[in-house]
């Protein structure tokens, strides 16, 4: 099965998900998205992304849980750091993106569609946020600069620190998602507003849009690699691991 499906339409790159229902990320499938972000990236015919999902129940549930818990620290480390690695190469990436979020967008998930340079969200009952807390980790350093740029470090601080979900009208309140669109015009939406954007001159959006990821990105750089390996700590302590298996079980 192929885990990304790439689709152009109007040089318009469309990055589906596709690995199962809920979209577990794990380190196959974040080395996958990777991949084809770099082909999107070096493609001349693409002039913006949008980075959806392939089903409209997830969009991605997040760390793949029942596969990670059982793994080793190195192979752990090694799946947080491309997990961060991505989050980086797709917050900075060189052409504008939009999120099309058609479904739940939890924790990693969620931090996936903040990466991006404008979201969409599907209408309905559609989740969004961190609950990393009651997992007993913190957000990922990146995610959480991102979070705190996007919303304001008082709402951000709300939503890491409490760990609950939430619906679209009261992401687009927070000023998480741009935009709350209808599931059947969702896509075609979003297309079109990654359109606009890929016809703007490609130079000085960049410039643009550096000034604002560069602040983020000279924020999580310096300190990334403490950060993870104070998140590889958490992970493999006795109170997180019993969580962490708890909610292996709900997948």
């Amino acid at each position: 099965m192929t885990l990304v499906e790439i689709e152009k339409k109007d040089n318009v790159g469309i990055l589906k998900l596709n690995n199962g229902v809920t979209n577990p990320l794990d380190l196959g499938f974040l080395n996958e998205i990777l991949d084809n972000l770099d082909k999107l990236k070096n493609d001349p015919d693409v002039t913006s992304v949008v980075f959806t999902s392939n089903n409209t129940k997830f969009f991605s549930i997040g760390f793949n849980l029942p596969v990670l818990t059982k793994q080793n620290q190195g192979e752990v480390i090694s799946f947080y750091t491309t997990f961060n690695r991505l989050c980086m190469e797709l917050y900075t990436f060189t052409k504008p993106t939009v999120a099309a979020i058609t479904g739940h967008a939890v924790a990693g998930g969620c931090i996936l569609t903040l990466c991006c340079d404008q979201r969409f969200i599907a209408g309905g009952h559609k989740l969004m946020g961190v609950n990393e807390v009651k997992l007993g980790v913190p957000v990922p350093y990146p995610g959480a600069c991102m979070l705190q740029q996007i919303v304001g470090v008082r709402a951000a601080g709300m939503m890491m620190e409490v760990g609950d979900f939430y619906e679209p009208p009261d992401l687009l309140g927070m000023g998480l998602v741009d935009q709350v669109i209808p599931l059947d015009d969702l896509l075609p939406k979003s297309i079109e507003k990654a359109r606009e954007m890929g016809e703007l001159p490609n130079d000085i959006y960049n410039q643009i849009k550096s000034s604002r990821t560069e602040l983020v990105e000279n924020m999580v750089m310096p300190r990334l690699a403490e950060k993870e390996q104070k998140f590889i700590e958490c992970w493999f302590s006795e109170d997180t691991r019993k969580r962490l298996v708890e909610a292996a079980k709900k997948f």
